[in-house]
């Protein structure tokens, strides 16, 4: 049964509405796909073929279709032929560039020049720090989102705005805490990053810390405490325990907490990160 058109267009706002909802807002991947890659022209098809058959008499007045033609591969932009860097290659190329860099600011300019994360090619901007670097506190979360894409900095929407709350309530803000991620670039979707991308800007975030020097590190969320700290339990069973960190130049304490975007969809765990903060507070005081 077809539909008419007022209806195709009413489904199509829904499904794109339910996109949106669902949080999809780019139609990329992370390789391009040739889906006509090993067929020859004939099996292709042409490019505007109707599908109705033809009646026998109506053949002879047929207009022949468009074909579709191979691109000759001189005609391809660079982009488009370069390969992909190597994960082992980008993972020494992300430990070589953080050595590199012997301040904050050096680390965040070699980073924005780093080509060997494909995270970077679809983010808007590198998302690197926001707070105080002298603080004596730094909380480190997983990945930013869309908020946190567009403006350039992290924990700026919801979940960021549940942080400052908890930070306050601890008589903390941005300019006596340092923030930043795990991972610098916003993932397609806001989907969970993949242990690929983890491992390649891993380097990235120990150098963070290591010049920024904190006296705590506070992981927010599990995929943070398990980077970081090398634990292996879910963050439940991590939660409010103090771990030894070396930063490369001394070892701190470091202490696992819930991430704000879970305290956001399980409201009632928010007096378990309430003790995690109160710990926080005391090991400040002393």
């Amino acid at each position: 049964m077809s539909i008419n058109r007022p209806e195709w267009i009413r489904a199509a706002h829904e499904l794109l509405a339910f996109y949106i909802d669902a949080g999809v807002d780019v139609a990329i991947s992370e390789t391009s796909i040739d889906r006509f890659a090993g067929m020859s022209v004939s099996e292709a098809g042409p490019l505007d073929a109707d599908p109705r058959p033809i009646a026998p008499e109506a053949r002879e007045h047929a207009v022949a279709p468009r074909t579709l033609r191979p691109q000759p591969a001189t005609d391809r932009p660079a982009s488009m032929a370069a390969a992909p860097t190597a994960p082992e290659a980008a993972l020494m190329a992300a430990r070589e560039t953080a050595r590199r860099a012997d301040t904050l600011e050096a680390l965040r300019g070699l980073m924005e020049i780093f080509e060997g994360c494909a995270l970077k090619t679809t983010a808007k901007r590198l998302v690197f720090a926001d707070g105080n670097p002298k603080a004596r506190v730094m909380f480190v979360g997983e990945a930013p989102g869309r908020e946190e894409d567009l403006e350039g900095l992290p924990f700026v929407g919801r979940a960021g705005q549940l942080l400052n709350r908890m930070m306050a309530a601890i008589e903390l803000d941005r300019g006596s805490a340092y923030i930043a991620n795990i991972i610098p670039w916003r993932p397609p979707g806001n989907r969970t990053p993949t242990p690929q991308e983890a491992a390649i800007c891993l380097p990235f975030i120990l150098r963070q810390i290591e010049l920024a020097d904190p006296d705590i590190l506070v992981c927010l969320g599990g995929p943070s405490a398990m980077a970081l700290l090398g634990v292996k339990d879910g963050i439940l069973k991590t939660r409010g325990r103090w771990f030894s960190y070396q930063t490369g130049r001394r070892e701190i304490r470091a202490i696992a907490t819930l991430h704000p975007a879970y305290l956001l969809r399980q409201p009632l765990q928010k007096r378990l990160a309430w003790r995690d903060f109160l710990a926080i507070r005391r090991a400040l005081a002393n």
